[in-house]
């Protein structure tokens, strides 16, 4: 039976003409963090984004195509990082040429098939860089709609993709609402990043933390209280991307706004 507290979150209210579950509304609550894991590992992965000392130099995702044997010059990455634009005139543009692979080194804004849109700077209120990555998401979608068992999830939370069983349907692709997972050019079978599960493994971290130079990344062990991932994410201010989906993303902002998507 449905409790009070279940019924509100799912329901819905019309705003503007526009249907919005409550759950969108909500602000995050991070405490309720330790509360909410369960299970007999001591470990559960998570990860931290700290956009404000992010500077978008790309050395983050040059070390995971190096650890993880990605293609150089292939448009895909298993991380890559966006930079944001917000006119004084309230529009917001996005962009991540190659990832962001060689950093952003125009002050242009890549639009695709628009080309390149460049913005004076006395029209820029604030710009930014957020990483992007896999969430390693409590609840996994990608998880949920694989018909062969090649996505699965760990012990210790860290979602990953098992080659061997892949059969490349896409549905995992489809199914993931943060475009996190892609098809890997010459093997076809699905993508993503995997936290290095095999360096967290070992003690060490992921490659892309070890290379940020600025702290922006940080990858740490919610069930630990001591851990000073843990702490920060417990005792700041942090969001997560899309949480009205219900998939409970492990990966921590700080410093997010509201136009990230």
């Amino acid at each position: 039976m449905m409790n009070r507290r279940e019924f509100c979150k799912k329901a819905c209210i019309v705003a503007g003409g526009l249907i919005i579950p409550l759950s969108a509304l909500e602000v995050f609550n991070p405490r309720r963090l330790l509360a909410e894991k369960d299970g007999n590992s001591k470990v559960r992965w998570v990860f931290l984004v700290d956009i404000h000392k992010c500077v978008g130099c790309g050395l983050c995702v040059k070390a995971c195509k190096i650890e993880n044997d990605v293609d150089w010059d292939a448009n895909v990455t298993r991380t890559w990082v966006e930079r944001y634009v917000v006119t004084k005139g309230g529009q917001t543009l996005i962009d991540s040429p190659k990832g962001a692979r060689d950093g952003f080194i125009t002050q242009k804004i890549d639009q695709a098939s628009q080309g390149l849109k460049e913005v004076k700077p006395e029209e820029i209120a604030k710009a930014f860089f957020v990483p992007k990555l896999c969430n390693h998401c409590e609840n996994p979608p990608c998880v949920q709609v694989c018909p062969v068992g090649a996505t699965y999830q760990t012990q210790e939370g860290v979602v990953l993709v098992d080659r061997t069983w892949c059969i490349g349907c896409g549905y995992c692709v489809m199914g993931c609402p943060y475009g996190v997972r892609y098809f890997h050019p010459t093997l076809h079978v699905a993508e993503k990043c995997t936290l290095c599960y095999h360096r967290l493994c070992q003690g060490m971290k992921s490659a892309c933390v070890d290379a940020c130079p600025f702290g922006a990344r940080r990858v740490g062990n919610i069930r630990d209280p001591e851990d000073p991932v843990t702490k920060i994410i417990t005792t700041e201010q942090v969001n997560v991307l899309k949480e009205e989906f219900g998939t409970k993303p492990q990966c921590f902002y700080l410093g997010s706004s509201m136009e990230v998507k």
